[in-house]
């Protein structure tokens, strides 16, 4: 039997979807538009914070239906195009990619502010137009923002996690210290007569909306994301809440420490910073104070611009996936694996906003663009529920059906009543132009036709594009080796190995070759060009069919498309069911020192089957030596012994150091008949046990090492034993590892 697919890899867990969703949305409010705010509402304005939250929870909860559904790249555009039709996925593909050009040039301005507080920039004239310090920052910023998503240089998983973990440090220290000098007379009147009173606070929910976009982000990458099912909703819904509870209480300690009417734009460009001299004041440290929130307004300000240039190209791999554009902007640069055309086209979108536009209308237009896409994606829920398709098999559904997403629906166009004028009409060209665009070109390009259309005039129930990816899951039940393929110099080696295991249990192998691309490259997208991205692919899978075929044992062959390398091999062994996995030796491999796992997985994660990792000197399995302390891993060294012996006829020596000879010798009888190992060779020494090891293997052709069982702080403080005898000895070392559940105090300390 012999199998061959690709697949793509689910890069994504919990909390990097999470911070995803906060990352993005937590700089506008707090960073960029406090001011402006504030002159729109007064104390209000915090009220106008919730209720932008609580109409963002209302899409939030019908997207995380969607996107359990129909785990896609595009998210909301996929929704409103699968749901409604190419028309409306015009709308909201065209609507989606320029409210986030809206909003990334948003955030670049908001950029600029911060550098020009402690860079000196100058004004610039270019013909008509005079550029501010801050607009030449925010032009410089975006600049680099566009260059490094073209090159590719990523922002995994865990950077957004360190960076937002960062960003609600400081914001918490910020609040404590905040609270502490807050006058909380300086709130009232609530509704200040000046600004409107009560009738100001939809106005500025109008205005502070584009903090709330971020949510819709984890949505545009829930192809990517590991369980959907639970993952999605608890992100999306997630997110919304705690910025949302994060901006109510960071607007009253604004407001608290300086009176309202002093943080308007008349007066200061950067309201956070005035705030936090104050706050940070109080304890003789108003310097460090101003220094740390202008490092988190940067690093907030660039996260989001970034993580919206990222989420702009996914849009438009979905609508060139949907033949809505043509598929060519989509193309993969051959050596920096980016959609190179779409972020030029997307920067130079965002770049014409930084100059033309003011941060206001940047704001509010990105979120009526927005919010006619949330009003469409509501509708699409109703559409999906009541067509009842048969694929539609969402693992999350929306409560209170079918109240929340009418009043998502209706609440998202309602917001859009109480924008200004400008800001409307701005918005509604480009939704003309995405009707133009559908009639003039996408209409006859397309062939799909949504849901609604094929409900109306009732015909036959159609398939739902509802696939996680497009491969063939594994079947289980069985022993299954797997063994990830990089270096065509080791191939032969690794799996030979694999297959003499596998055979041994009548199993099978399965090789895996991992094609890493940048984050700015959909998964989806890049399946198309895996080819072109890593050449040396299909032949190292042919030949680890063809070499795993001589033994006489299937063999399954398997392309994964990741953004991640080693991290997804451990994705893999768990998504393919896998009993043991053979992998090369190699420096990444022991971040923490004598461990298949780096030193943050040590913490964080088990192994998810049993491991071997080998250095390899060349495979000869002719005469093992086996050291053992016992335990579990020597437990598998003894198992994987066995099973070479058995193919290969070697012979076997079992190696002990003990503080006596009779107590090693005992030690050893007593392991062997409990391995089966009882014929094989006794080796007892004393003193230093990798000076022994390294003696014994000098007689040997292959070593096959547990694991220690040293904890990760001994680990990283004196070295590891597995390392120093990798290194040092000259034949082949096998390290194994056995899968099991270890507590923290065992992680730590052994």
């Amino acid at each position: 039997m012999t199998t061959s697919d690709e697949e793509l890899a689910k890069d994504l867990g919990l909390l990097a979807a999470l911070t995803i969703g906060v990352g993005t949305m937590i700089g506008a409010g707090i960073f960029v538009l406090p001011g402006e705010a504030a002159a729109a509402a007064g104390p209000a304005v915090a009220l106008s914070f919730v209720i932008g939250g609580g109409i963002s929870l209302f899409t939030a909860l019908s997207a995380s239906e969607l996107g359990t559904a129909m785990p896609k790249a595009g998210g909301s555009y996929y929704y409103v195009n699968h749901a409604l039709g190419p028309l409306f996925g015009s709308i909201a593909g065209w609507g989606n990619w320029i409210g986030l050009a809206f909003a990334s040039a948003f955030y670049t301005l908001g950029f600029g502010e911060y550098l020009s507080t402690f860079l000196p920039l100058p004004a610039l004239a270019v013909g008509p137009l005079s550029l501010t310090p801050f607009q030449v920052g925010a032009l410089l910023a975006g600049t680099a923002f566009i260059t490094v998503n073209y090159v590719g240089a990523k922002e995994t998983g865990n950077v957004q996690i360190v960076i937002v973990t960062i960003l609600v440090a400081i914001l918490t220290v910020f609040s404590a210290l905040g609270i502490l000098q807050a006058d909380l007379t300086t709130l009232r009147p609530f509704f200040p007569p000046e600004t409107g009173g009560a009738t100001a606070v939809l106005p500025a929910t109008g205005l502070v909306f584009v903090s709330f976009l971020g949510f819709a982000k984890i949505t545009t990458v829930a192809e990517e994301l590991r369980n959907p099912g639970r993952n999605l909703p608890l992100a999306v819904v997630g997110s919304v809440v705690i910025v949302t509870l994060m901006y109510a209480l960071i607007m009253v300690v604004l407001m608290g420490v300086v009176n309202w009417r002093q943080l308007a734009p008349e007066f200061t460009t950067t309201p956070v910073l005035d705030v936090a001299n104050i706050a940070f004041g109080t304890v003789g440290l108003a310097t460090v104070g101003v220094g740390l929130l202008t490092f988190a307004g940067l690093l907030a300000t660039a996260s989001s611009a970034n993580a919206s240039i990222l989420a702009a190209s996914r849009i438009n791999f979905a609508m060139g996936r949907d033949k809505l554009v043509s598929d060519t902007l989509n193309a993969v640069h051959p050596s920096f694996a980016t959609p190179y055309r779409s972020i030029v086209l997307t920067g130079a979108l965002i770049l014409l906003f930084v100059v033309l536009g003011d941060i206001k209308t940047l704001a509010k237009a990105g979120s009526v663009l927005h919010l006619i896409v949330y009003g469409l994606l509501n509708i699409a829920l109703i559409v999906m529920r009541e067509a009842d398709v048969e694929s539609y098999q969402p693992e999350f559904e929306v409560p209170l059906y079918p109240v929340v997403p009418v009043l998502g629906a209706l609440t998202s166009f309602g917001l859009i009543a109480f924008m200004e004028p400008v800001e409307i009409g701005l918005s509604l060209v480009f939704v003309a132009g995405g009707v133009v665009w559908y009639a003039v070109y996408a209409r006859t390009q397309t062939e799909k036709r949504g849901i609604l259309n094929q409900h109306i005039i009732s015909q036959s129930p159609v398939d739902a594009a509802v696939s996680v990816a497009n491969s063939v899951q594994p079947n289980g039940g069985s022993y299954r080796v797997m063994v990830p393929v990089a270096d065509p110099e080791h191939e032969k080696d690794l799996i030979t190995l694999a297959s003499a295991i596998a055979k041994q249990h009548g199993g099978i192998v399965d090789a895996i070759h991992i094609v890493t691309v940048p984050d700015q490259t959909a998964l989806a997208g890049a399946a198309a060009y895996a080819d072109e991205l890593d050449e040396t692919s299909e032949q190292l899978l042919e030949a680890a069919r063809e070499d795993a075929e001589t033994f006489g044992v299937p063999v399954e062959t398997h392309t994964i498309i990741s953004h991640r390398s080693f991290e997804e091999i451990f994705d893999a062994a768990r998504s393919h069911q896998a009993s043991l996995v053979v992998m090369e030796w190699g420096e990444e491999l022991h971040g923490s020192p004598g461990r298949v796992e780096s030193a943050l997985d040590d913490l964080a994660m088990d192994l998810p089957c049993d491991f071997l990792v080998l250095k390899d000197r060349g495979f000869d399995p002719e005469h093992i030596l086996v050291p053992t302390a016992g335990g579990p891993d020597s437990d598998l060294s003894a198992a994987v012994a066995s099973d070479l012996r058995a193919e290969y006829g070697s012979q076997l020596t079992l190696l002990h150091v003990a503080d006596s000879l009779a107590d090693g010798e005992a030690f050893l009888e007593s392991w062997a008949h409990d391995h089966d190992l009882g014929d094989a060779e006794f080796r007892v020494e004393t003193g230093d046990v990798e000076t022994a090891i390294e003696a014994a293997a000098e007689e040997c052709s292959m070593v096959i090492v547990g694991a220690t069982e040293e904890g990760l702080l001994s680990r990283l403080v004196r070295g590891a034993l597995v390392v120093d005898i990798v290194d040092d000895v000259e034949c082949s070392v096998l390290l194994a590892e056995r899968a099991r559940t270890r507590g923290l105090v065992e992680r730590l300390f052994g």
